[in-house]
């Protein structure tokens, strides 16, 4: 991908481009799933584990990237449509691998909405499918 791309993508989410966010934008899309910090860590092993998780933070503040729990007790993050604001109607299906502890974004697969009791207010949902990836069937 060029660096047009993630320059465009920084710039949408009125984010000031530096070398570290660039390149902390390009390992996490070219990852093609959602990565841990300990997976950012790894891919960028030059780059202070400080530096990192500032910049994870600062995405996540402007809606760049999304969090998902994926009951691994290991936030993972990805990278956030165009379209995306970070609210209800955004929120899609996640897919997590038992076998190689990958989790995916079905961002073609909305996450059902639950009609709560009154009195009750719905501030997050945390939908996450759970079995084998195709890599690891193929491989089992």
């Amino acid at each position: 991908m060029e660096e047009n791309v993630y320059l465009d993508l920084l710039k949408k989410r009125e984010i000031q481009p530096t070398a570290i966010r660039i390149l902390v934008l390009k390992a996490m899309m070219q990852a093609n799933r959602s990565v841990s910090l300990l997976d950012l860590e790894y891919i960028l092993d030059t780059v202070d584990k400080s530096t990192i998780f500032r910049t994870i933070t600062l995405f996540l503040s402007h809606h760049l990237i999304h969090c998902i729990d994926d009951g691994t007790k290991s936030f993972k993050y990805a990278v956030c449509s165009d379209s995306c604001a970070c609210e209800m109607n955004d929120l899609h299906t996640h897919f997590h691998c038992e076998k190689c502890n990958k989790t995916f974004c079905f961002k073609n697969i909305p996450t059902p909405v639950v009609n709560l009791p009154q009195g009750f207010t719905l501030s997050s949902i945390n939908y996450v499918l759970k079995g084998v990836c195709p890599d690891c069937a193929e491989h089992s």
